[in-house]
């Protein structure tokens, strides 16, 4: 099992190796000389352990049981965002190792909450770094290594679970690795066609690929202050808001679209939902707000819908400060914080499936009430789902609050007010990045106290990796020492 985790884990590295090539070419191109010993040696470290391993561990056995697939997925995700750091680290631009860890993890896991408190002083390749760990980590650097590396055959698919867990997952061609390929393909296929709109909105190539790889992963980060804002391009902003909304529906149905099976996309029960509820967000807001006579500006509806699915899909980014809105809008925000994008998206949070699935089953049971006889089913996509999903569901809502309740318990601990911690974390578990309060859309977390720190780090993986991953990551490491011992 050894060799296959340390074979499987320096193929990721070698990939993120690949990956920082996109920085040096910024950096030789943005004239930032300085900046090729930043990423240089990372880089090649990353190489040169990939290929000794594979040397060492060539003809050894390949076959990947269930438990080691989520340490591996566990072991892979410490690994990249530790790796991530060292650039952010070197380049002198963060204060300590702790802050070049938060920023790499917030990255990765598409969270896009920053230690800095001026994004605009760094160099653009350094910038271009941690919008590209939003890129690789919004997809899944493991669905990546699958994609690329078909040798781990059945053992694909469990790492593929391991990192996604949810009721609605599975694969739509012969193999594991030739899903991963399509939703790959389709997935660079969106970041190319943003990135050129967004050149043909005004921004330059940098900025436009920088803003595609954040808004595709749906992480938030964005090379200026005032996030996609200070740019002041109305076409851009609505390309963005396209863009957000479209990479929080399930990536499996773009591949039924291809296939012809738009039948299958238009009975989807999860995408009917989110769509309800981004439209009715939409409006809510939109109506709140020009009920107050002060509030006609310009570009109203615009801002409305950029912050309502900017929240809704985790992604972060911000025209305006959604706070500085009526207390009305901002209930329906935070309402938002709650359900998160749709599974088998880029998005974070509880995902729509699972929030649909508690609702029927409640429709259910006040059905049963009022008519005891009765038998009613649980349908999705128009048909009925299997008895377990709902306590599949229930176990890891519950988890999943368990875990805010206790990010927010240690929040406050360590001095954040009520209003900060209860939002601060339900943005970590969930992979928003701003919150409210002292944590809001124009704050950073670069003053909050280090053991914070560490543990947001924690929640934020926990929520990319959907809490079992990490549970079960821990348990192993529990019995080992004790074995051990």
């Amino acid at each position: 099992m050894t060799y296959t985790v340390l074979r499987i884990l320096t193929h990721v590295l070698g990939i993120v190796g690949f990956a920082s090539l996109i920085p040096l070419a910024v950096a030789y191109h943005a004239d930032e000389p300085e900046m090729f010993s930043v990423f240089v040696p990372p880089m090649a470290l990353a190489w040169i352990m990939a290929i000794l391993f594979r040397v060492r561990a060539r003809g050894k056995a390949r076959i990947i049981g269930i438990q080691d697939a989520f340490g591996v997925v566990g072991g892979i995700w410490v690994a990249i965002c530790v790796f991530g750091s060292i650039p952010l680290y070197l380049s002198g631009y963060f204060p300590s190792f702790t802050d070049a860890l938060f920023e790499s993890v917030s990255g990765f896991t598409t969270t896009g909450a920053t230690v800095l408190p001026d994004v605009e002083k760094l160099p653009r390749s350094v910038n271009m770094w941690r919008c590209l760990s939003h890129w690789l980590g919004g997809m899944g650097v493991v669905a990546l290594t699958v994609a690329m590396m078909p040798l781990l055959g059945a053992g694909g698919f469990r790492l593929i679970k391991a990192e996604a867990t949810g009721p609605d997952k599975g694969k739509f061609t012969a193999s594991i690795a030739s899903t991963a390929k399509i939703l790959w393909f389709i997935y660079i296929g969106m970041t190319a066609v943003q990135s050129i709109m967004l050149w043909y909105s005004g921004m330059d190539v940098i900025d436009a690929v920088a803003h595609s790889f954040s808004t595709v992963g749906t992480g938030g980060f964005s090379t200026r202050n005032a996030s996609i804002g200070a740019f002041a391009m109305p076409a851009a902003e609505w390309v963005c808001t396209l863009f957000m909304f479209l990479s929080s529906v399930n990536f499996a149905l773009y591949c039924r679209i291809f296939t012809g099976r738009i039948s299958e996309v238009a009975k989807n029960s999860e995408l009917r939902a989110f769509v309800f509820i981004v439209v009715s967000a939409i409006l809510s807001i939109f109506l709140f707000e020009l009920s107050c006579g002060d509030r006609h500006e310009e570009g109203l509806f615009r801002d409305v819908c950029f912050q309502a699915i900017s929240v809704i899909s985790s992604t972060g980014f911000m025209t305006r400060d959604y706070t500085t809105f009526i207390p009305a809008c901002q209930a329906v925000i935070f309402s938002l914080f709650f359900i998160g994008g749709c599974s088998g998206s880029t998005a974070g949070g509880v995902k729509v499936v699972r929030l649909t699935v508690l609702a029927k089953q409640s429709i259910n049971e006040i059905r049963r009430l009022v008519h005891p006889y009765g038998v009613f089913s649980l349908r999705l996509n128009g048909i009925a789902a299997r008895e377990s999903v709902v306590a599949t569901v229930a176990a890891f809502v519950f988890l999943y609050f368990v875990l805010v309740f206790a990010t927010t318990v240690i929040g406050a601990l360590c001095g954040l007010d009520g209003v900060s911690a209860f939002t601060g974390a339900l943005s970590m578990v969930g992979n928003v990045g701003p919150a409210f309060g002292s944590l809001g859309p124009s704050a950073n977390c670069g003053d909050i106290p280090v053991l914070l720190k560490w543990w947001y780090m924690i929640a934020m993986l926990a929520g990319r990796l959907e809490i079992y991953t990490l549970l079960i990551l821990l348990g192993c490491l529990v019995k080992s020492r004790k074995r051990g011992l």
